[in-house]
């Protein structure tokens, strides 16, 4: 990485404001704090401690053409950039790491390009909210199929650079699955596009350099995804109560290695059931699936939901508990805001780390996560629940989800080293030591980046060499997936 840039902040933002003017270059210092940090930093953030290094502006980008012209001049420069639309991220990959950061924004990138209902894909520039576009299809019976908790908030660009995943991906997939093409810029300024075609044999499929880069590679402004047909009276939802974790991922596993795609397949630990299902969950596990599509199929995979679960002891749920329950997962400003009153008046909070392995393996993860957290960890007398859930599954494996929450016994910029750091960091490396993956879907950030080089072993290199390729200044998101100096 070649020295940093000369300019001071002053001087950075003057010639911002001549490439995209004024009024969409912002300094207020307000603003500038609430640009400094993600959701990872949530506590200190609703204390209004902001100890990092502030952005030196935030530049609102009209188009593609002030994107390119942005990161050109930061290139040249060597002046950090921070790419950003929804603002959900949250494994520290919006922080402001490095002083005199531009935090480049592309919310205002709104527009929905094309609904293509011939070719079944939805053409979208990067600050369209995917709650905007899947309004927009569902006027016309369409779907992107795509429903992560955060719907309600994160914008298309983010969800392509976080690799992002949703609530629905066993039958739709993630968002790598769903991306026909794409256009990105890089750091230099110069735009690529890659086009929409169903498939092709071209060399290697250059869509997934773009793909989770987390802003450490280029900047995402316009996605192609497919869409499906949404036939939501076709519906049917499960609910189950088992005795155990490992028996919900064995019947998972059924279910998904027979060839059935139910939308929804879950399974909770008691702990973790006992705060969603609160009202049937009587301290079991709980297991829920969701079946959607055409009419003949959701009645086949629902029949074989019933046949697999019926071969384990179990006590059905009134499915219409189920359906209540996943029409208020989401999360928007409204439930934001409920959780950032409950962190000041009860001095408490909840995170997650998620993880992936195959069915081999994540029995023990789940086994030897809750082992070392509950013999290993110092202050585990204020956790006050630890738990996982299993929700998203392939023909190969599932993923993790462990949910810790905790009462905060310190000051508030001491929360992060107590209690989330050291128990994150046991997860990882169980997930890792068990030959798993230390994260399926909330990103590296620069919370885990310590483990990059871990995570992809000798393959490394090919990431490193992605970096050198097409961010040789190393201006493009500090400490992001590749970790700081």
């Amino acid at each position: 990485m070649t020295a940093p840039t000369a300019f001071d902040n002053d001087e950075i933002v003057a010639r911002l404001r001549e490439i995209v003017g004024d009024e969409r270059v912002v300094t207020d210092e307000q603003v500038l704090r609430e640009a400094s940090v993600d959701r990872f930093k949530k506590y200190t953030a609703v204390h209004g401690i902001f100890d990092g290094p502030l952005p030196c502006a935030v530049v609102r980008a009209a188009d593609t053409r002030q994107v390119a012209e942005v990161l050109a001049f930061a290139d040249e420069h060597r002046i950090n950039v921070v790419p950003r639309t929804g603002r959900t991220g949250t494994e520290g990959g919006l922080e402001t790491s490095v002083e005199g950061t531009i935090v480049l924004d592309g919310s205002e990138m709104a527009s929905i390009v094309r609904i293509d209902e011939e070719n079944m894909q939805a053409t979208a520039q990067c600050g369209v909210p995917l709650q905007v576009l899947e309004d927009a299809l569902r006027e016309q019976g369409l779907t992107t199929g795509h429903s992560p908790q955060s719907k309600p908030l994160a914008q298309m660009g983010g969800l392509v650079a976080t690799r992002s995943i949703g609530q629905f991906s066993t039958l739709y997939g993630g968002i790598e699955d769903m991306v026909v093409g794409l256009e990105a810029v890089f750091p230099d300024g110069t735009v690529s596009r890659i086009k929409n075609v169903p498939r092709r044999a071209a060399g290697p499929d250059i869509r997934h350099v773009v793909i989770g880069n987390e802003g450490a590679l280029c900047f995402v402004t316009e996605v192609t995804v497919k869409v499906f047909k949404h036939q939501p009276e076709n519906n049917r939802f499960h609910g189950y109560l088992i005795d155990d974790v490992r028996t919900g991922v064995s019947i998972l596993r059924e279910v998904i290695t027979e060839g059935f795609r139910p939308s929804v397949a879950r399974v909770y630990s008691e702990e973790d059931a006992a705060q969603h299902f609160s009202h049937f969950a009587d301290g079991k596990c709980v297991l829920v699936f969701v079946s959607e599509g055409p009419k003949g199929i959701v009645e086949a995979t629902s029949a074989e939901i019933e046949r697999v679960v019926s071969q384990h002891p179990h006590t059905a749920v009134d499915p219409a508990l189920v359906e209540a329950w996943f029409d208020n997962l989401n999360w928007g400003p409204d439930k934001i805001k409920a959780e950032q009153d409950t962190m000041l008046a009860e001095q408490r909070l909840g995170y997650t780390t998620e993880v992936s392995a195959d069915w081999s393996s994540v029995g023990a993860i789940y086994d030897a996560v809750m082992h070392r957290i509950r013999t290993e960890y110092p202050h585990v007398a204020d956790l006050t629940m630890l738990g996982g859930h299993s929700s998203h599954s392939y023909q190969t494996g599932t993923n993790m989800y462990f949910v810790y929450d905790y009462e905060i016994n310190c000051e508030p910029r001491e929360e992060i080293e107590k209690y989330h750091k050291p128990l994150n960091a046991i997860i990882v490396e169980e997930a890792l030591r068990h030959g798993g993956s230390m994260v399926h879907h909330h990103g590296i950030g620069k919370y885990r980046a310590q483990w990059t080089e871990q995570e992809h072993g000798s393959a490394y290199q090919m990431l490193v060499r992605l970096k050198e390729a097409f961010d040789p200044r190393g201006i493009m998101n500090r400490g992001t997936i590749f970790p700081a100096d």
